[in-house]
């Protein structure tokens, strides 16, 4: 099973002026020790108007200066937002064929429609229209990418015949991947033959029914949005790694509620009908926690008490990676016994300390990334990573 980390640059309050600065450093100073210490891969988010959540609004250009720091470690947009008003598809083929070429081949590209009303009433995105967005999209892209000229006359999506140049360098074309967190996102990556990116945060135990949805779906398709079926499945969890169970768990717990209860105030749109799962969710922790939303401060999390977090319980069933590296080997092993092919770790939490972090890289990539290397999702196909030209 792969190892690899995500990103979503998050900013806990307090700031100063040098807070983004030192962010964004630190991670590409991360990003390099984990290629060092044998990561397969580094994701990053794209998210707008999430205050001290995520920081990452244009992923493209910091995987530019990744893709001239690193040499092996794969690059994952984790996702680009497809809705036009984000992104337009010509923009998006264009943008991922150079960074293909620039890191020599190392891209995969992972899409998602958005699902905050922070961020679609921001770039004033309908919410009913994503879901057709998204896919007219992504269906397009690998064509721009194959073919010498394309014409599009789709409901959202019309241009004139033109060539979208450049090319990338992988060969039909890099690994299309869909975020997903509902049961119909499962079934259309599947169907659609794209890769899934399970970014709930599910312990496994309560992932496999999800992937069974996918695996079905992709073991049926035929009519893949690109030039072949990429039937694999990445999960995601919150990682800290240190020499002692106490000491992991005294840097990550604060930092990891951080990030586990701001996620949960994060506003869904309420009207329209494919965002009603996630709008049920939330509201669910919301009030079995005795806890009311403050519509005034959509990014706040008080509105969830501080037990809604226990990082023990949390560590055992798997939902975060945390302890010593016997302790780590234990968590992750629960991943590819539900199917999982790579696993997504995000270290960056909150305000957790560079060093702590810097740490957590060194231990997991001497003594967990070797233990995993031999060891494969159960019931999974193995699916190389597209063919770069001239390597």
């Amino acid at each position: 099973m792969r190892i690899s980390l995500i990103y979503e640059l998050q900013m806990a309050k307090p700031w100063h002026e040098l807070s983004e600065y030192n962010t964004y450093w630190q991670a590409i100073a991360q990003i390099e020790l984990a290629e060092e210490m044998g990561f397969h891969g580094v994701w990053c988010v794209e998210h707008h108007f999430l205050t001290e959540y995520s920081h990452s609004s244009a992923p493209e250009v910091f995987f530019g200066a990744i893709s001239q720091r690193t040499q092996r470690i794969r690059l994952g947009h984790g996702v680009v937002l497809l809705p036009h008003r984000y992104n337009h598809p010509v923009r998006v083929a264009e943008r991922a064929a150079v960074l293909d070429i620039l890191s020599n081949g190392r891209v995969e590209l992972g899409t998602g429609r958005s699902i905050t009303e922070q961020e679609l009433g921001g770039f004033a995105i309908d919410p009913d229209e994503t879901i057709g967005q998204w896919e007219e999209a992504v269906r397009a892209i690998p064509k721009m990418w194959m073919k010498d000229k394309v014409s599009f006359d789709g409901k959202y999506l019309k241009m004139p015949e033109r060539s979208v140049l450049p090319k990338p360098l992988q060969k039909p074309h890099p690994p299309l991947w869909h975020a997903a967190t509902q049961p119909s996102s499962f079934e259309r990556a599947g169907k659609l033959g794209l890769g899934l990116l399970s970014f709930g945060f599910l312990a496994p135990g309560m992932l496999e029914a999800q992937l069974k949805i996918y695996r079905d779906a992709a073991n049926a398709c035929t009519e893949p949005a690109g030039a072949f079926v990429n039937n694999q499945v990445a999960a995601s969890a919150m990682a800290c790694c240190a020499e002692t169970r106490k000491k992991a768990y005294e840097v990550a717990e604060t930092n990891m509620r951080f990030f586990w209860e701001l996620g949960q105030q994060l506003y869904i749109p309420k009207t329209a009908k494919t965002y009603q799962y996630y709008s049920n969710i939330t509201d669910a922790l919301i009030s079995s926690r005795g806890g009311k939303k403050d519509e005034s401060k959509p990014l706040t999390a008080a509105p969830i008490a501080p037990s809604a977090f226990n990082i023990e319980a949390a560590a055992q069933s798997g939902t975060v990676i945390c302890g010593n590296p016997d302790d780590c080997i234990s968590g992750i092993q629960k991943y590819p016994e539900a199917g999982i092919d790579e696993l997504l770790l995000l270290v960056q939490v909150g305000r957790m300390p560079h060093a702590a972090i810097m740490d957590t890289i060194k231990l997991l990539g001497r003594h967990v990334i070797p233990y995993f290397r031999n060891v494969e999702a159960k019931g999974a196909r193995r699916q190389e990573p597209a063919a770069a030209a001239g390597r």
